[in-house]
């Protein structure tokens, strides 16, 4: 099992997936709800066969009355896997089989909290959220991974300032058009300096979050 670079994934062209920095995502439109269930059971099937769940990499399916979402990667792994590769090509067959099509406009949510005092404050938050640490890093996470992490970023102790902001994870794809949606409805690029990484964005009382992206990281 090895872990892939963001040029890597995106070389392996997994078309209607999105690579959201820590996994590979995609949401699938169903026309009813037992269109969607099929779909979950032939996959459970296949990851049965395969026998992946004896590798951890069983992916997280989410069963909805009009679409199913689906991830893989994103359970403290480091990143993708060539394994989750294989397995992304076996489902997108199982959902082309089906006459449906996997789609990549999909986002990932983090939260994020400045502070000039992260071992403080951690262990309240996680205590509030009933979260669990990920080791070696300021970031809580949700043991069952299906609320949006935690992660604590340092600032200065100047006042005023913003203390929470998002991270909002798109497939590359996707930035224009959320940049530009940002811009009609009266936001403004703060800084795009890190830019394909990150972009930082704020709306019109001055309130910033980030758009991010897996490009520039490796």
């Amino acid at each position: 099992m090895r872990i892939l670079t963001g040029r890597e994934v995106a070389a392996e062209g997994l078309d209607g997936w999105a690579h959201l920095g820590n996994g590979l995502y995609t949401r699938v439109a169903t026309p009813d709800f037992a269109a969607g269930l099929a779909l979950v059971t032939a996959v459970g099937a296949a990851v049965v066969h395969a026998d992946v769940e004896r590798t951890g990499l069983q992916p997280d399916l989410s069963l909805h009355t009009t679409q199913v979402d689906i991830a893989l990667g994103g359970r403290g792994l480091p990143g993708v896997t060539d394994q989750d590769v294989a397995l992304v090509r076996t489902i997108t067959g199982l959902v082309t089989d089906a006459g449906l099509r996997p789609d990549a406009s999909v986002a990932r949510i983090n939260l994020a909290l400045d502070t000039p005092a992260t071992d403080g404050v951690l262990p309240f938050w996680r205590a509030f959220l009933a979260y669990e640490d990920r080791p070696g890093r300021p970031i809580l996470r949700d043991p069952a991974g299906r609320l949006p992490s935690l992660w604590f970023q340092p600032s200065g102790a100047e006042e005023p300032r913003q203390r929470w902001h998002l991270d909002v994870w798109l497939d590359p794809a996707q930035v224009e058009g959320r940049i530009a949606a940002c811009l009609a409805a009266g936001g403004r690029v703060v800084d795009d300096t890190h830019a394909p990484s990150f972009w930082v964005l704020a709306d019109a009382d001055g309130n910033r979050s980030c758009l991010a992206t897996w490009q520039g990281r490796d």
